[in-house]
């Protein structure tokens, strides 16, 4: 089983966001050294008052000190973007990395994001699926001629071949059903994101294998994201990250993502979703999700905008000391 870090790129309005560069420097390189497998970072834009990094300035600030640990978007919002400016990019991540990076994406849902980019929120799954079209027939190199309903290439090649033959792999992710297939149909794997419980999970993971077997089609990663937090306590640890994952979660909800925050307690909205306790209890948990969903690859985002770096930090260091 792979473990992975899902960095935080988010910070509180105020905050000094050139002061906490350094700190995620901090963190991949602790992640780097306790043997994590992957370094994934999230994206969005508008996000004020909310501040955030923007997602592939800061991959490539962070390659260096992530040699060798697979990196990539979790996720990237594909429909707002142009595809041949999204396959240039990771073609060059991709050899910048030596074939470590991947190609996270999914649809979005902020109605003020496609507004700004003069988008239908009514076209994104149209235009998600022949992006990624158009990106593989780019990565394969050598002149290309695409014609489509949102996108059109005739004869003309990409600039960088990426690393591997054929392109990084694009893990899409889906909460719904109809999503679940598409990412079946067109991923290399499927990307559960990091809100949804176990109960709501599993019958989207029968539907997704049910779909590759009629497919006839095999994938070798079941990444799952998840909120985690590893304390020295477990009477202590849901206490000492819970004004920070209130606040990221009450972000979603201005945003309008149907937030889980909206008509439960903290602890309910934690139980079967977040994995939060000591060594002892998250591991069991990590154990229970692996055993129900078959998921081989858990990417923890284990800070949110607030959480003290010294938290984070021992957060990382006893993840990693579980599966050492």
């Amino acid at each position: 089983m792979k473990v992975g870090l899902f960095i935080n790129t988010q910070f509180p309005e105020g905050d000094n966001v050139g002061a906490r560069v350094p700190e995620l420097v901090e963190q991949v390189r602790l992640a780097r050294k306790m043997e994590f497998s992957s370094v994934l970072f999230g994206h969005h834009y508008l996000t004020d008052p909310l501040q955030m990094l923007q997602i592939t300035p800061l991959m490539a600030y962070l390659l260096p000190e992530a040699k060798g640990m697979t990196i990539g978007s979790n996720i990237l919002l594909l429909p707002l973007l142009n595809p041949v400016h999204i396959a240039e990019e990771s073609a060059t991540l991709d050899v910048l990395s030596e074939g470590n990076f991947i190609l996270g994406v999914g649809l979005g849902y902020r109605e003020g994001e496609f507004e700004a980019f003069g988008v239908s929120l009514k076209e994104r799954a149209a235009r998600f699926t022949e992006s990624i079209a158009l990106m593989r027939q780019l990565w394969v190199g050598g002149k290309t001629t695409f014609h489509g309903k949102f996108y059109s290439v005739t004869d003309h090649g990409i600039s960088l071949k990426p690393y591997r033959p054929g392109g990084p792999p694009v893990w899409v992710a889906g909460l719904v059903e109809a999503a679940v297939k598409r990412a079946a149909r067109i991923g290399d794997a499927w990307l559960i994101a990091n809100a949804t419980t176990l109960g709501a999970t599993q019958p989207m993971m029968k539907i997704y294998r049910d779909t590759l077997a009629s497919l006839g089609k095999t994938v070798s990663e079941f990444p799952i994201a998840r909120e985690c937090y590893v304390g020295s306590s477990h009477a202590t640890a849901m206490e000492e990250c819970r004004a920070a994952l209130e606040y990221k979660y009450d972000s979603y909800a201005v945003w309008g993502m149907e937030s889980p925050t909206k008509n439960m307690s903290f602890e309910e909205m934690a139980r079967d979703r977040f994995i939060i306790g000591d060594k002892v209890s998250v591991k069991e948990e990590i154990a229970r999700w692996q055993e129900t969903l078959g998921v081989n690859h858990f990417v923890m985002r284990v800070q949110w905008p607030g959480l003290e770096q010294e938290k984070v930090l021992g957060s990382i260091r006893r993840l990693g000391e579980m599966f050492a």
